[in-house]
């Protein structure tokens, strides 16, 4: 187990240098600079003041140059100032706004796990019943439904026609006049929308993992012997075949966090959210490098560190692995 876990974390280093090479190229490919966004719309700005922004930003050096100049910086955990007016430490800028995104991103993931492996049990204990294929049609809605519309309809149903929840923000204007339980009840009014928002997109396929698999499972022999011995069927399918089912939900899991982190940067947009998703939206529109960057590295470590606990899980459930 403790080889197995040893093996998965050093493998984790030369994916995440692959990540910043590719992701350090593709934004500097990018049409647009940001001195370019900066001094085209003023006729005042000479070339030569041009000339000198490129070098304090360091733009003026070789792209290979440059990359290696981040890394250094990277590697003590450094990330550089960003490219707004404010100069302030894109560490600091980050930090302020991921503990929105973790918080969003793990009760969505919650919600998600609380009714994706319910709903597909029961549509697998139940195939072709009524309950099974109004989940079906449920989740081919979830497939091809785009995150922005849906947005735009819980923003125009709850918010608008019903005005029962708040539409953007993360709290009123008059939070600091609140009591503590008024306090917990308008942030939970603000997040209800973004966070049934991005759980339902997960939700769809992650219900369809399950009862596949949970099908499959239930086809077995040893399920079958089982149920000869005259167990419950609550036993059978709860506890002998629900824990073999797991194994390919487990590893959806893990590759799910991408999935929700890039969905934020749209569910925060639309809702005015003050994540990461909404600072990763500004950074690339001003190409603030190191801001985007440092977002992207913070993302692509988030999503190494779930792929690694989906691996953990996978461990866990399934002895196999554990002794492969």
């Amino acid at each position: 187990m403790w080889f197995y876990l040893l093996k998965r974390l050093l493998l984790m280093f030369p994916m995440l240098l692959g990540i910043t090479l590719i992701s350090f190229t593709v934004i500097h490919l990018a049409p647009g600079t940001p001195v370019e966004l900066q001094t085209t719309m003023d006729p005042k700005v000479s070339l030569e003041a041009q000339k000198r922004l490129k070098e304090l930003y360091g733009l003026d050096k070789p792209l290979h140059v440059q990359y290696w100049d981040w890394l250094k910086r990277v590697a003590f955990l450094d990330f550089g100032r960003s490219f707004s007016p404010d100069r302030r430490p894109v560490w600091d800028k980050i930090m302020e706004r991921i503990p929105v995104t973790l918080s969003l991103n793990l009760l969505s993931m919650l919600i998600i796990l609380s009714v994706a492996v319910p709903i597909g049990v029961i549509a697998a204990y139940k195939a072709h019943s009524w309950f099974d294929k109004a989940t079906t049609l449920l989740v081919f809605f979830g497939f091809a439904m785009p995150s922005f519309w849906l947005a735009l309809l819980l923003i125009l149903f709850f918010g608008v026609y019903l005005d029962w929840l708040p539409i953007s923000g993360l709290r009123s204007l008059q939070f600091p006049q609140f009591t503590f339980w008024q306090k917990v009840q308008d942030l939970l009014a603000h997040v209800t929308l973004p966070v049934l928002g991005a759980a339902f997109m997960g939700l769809a396929g992650m219900s369809r993992y399950m009862r596949g698999s949970m099908l499959e499972v239930i086809r077995q022999d040893y399920i079958t012997t089982a149920r000869a011995k005259g167990l419950p069927e609550r036993t059978v399918i709860f506890k002998h075949a629900l824990r073999n089912a797991l194994l390919p939900v487990v590893t959806m899991l893990g590759l799910s966090v991408p999935g929700l982190i890039g969905g934020s940067v749209i569910f925060e947009r639309i809702f005015a959210i003050p994540g990461m998703g909404q600072l990763f939206w500004l950074a690339v529109m001003a190409r603030d490098y190191p801001l985007v960057m440092g977002e992207l590295v913070i993302g692509a470590l988030l999503t190494l560190i779930g792929n690694l606990l989906a691996d953990v899980g996978y461990a866990l459930v399934d002895p196999r692995i554990r002794t492969g």
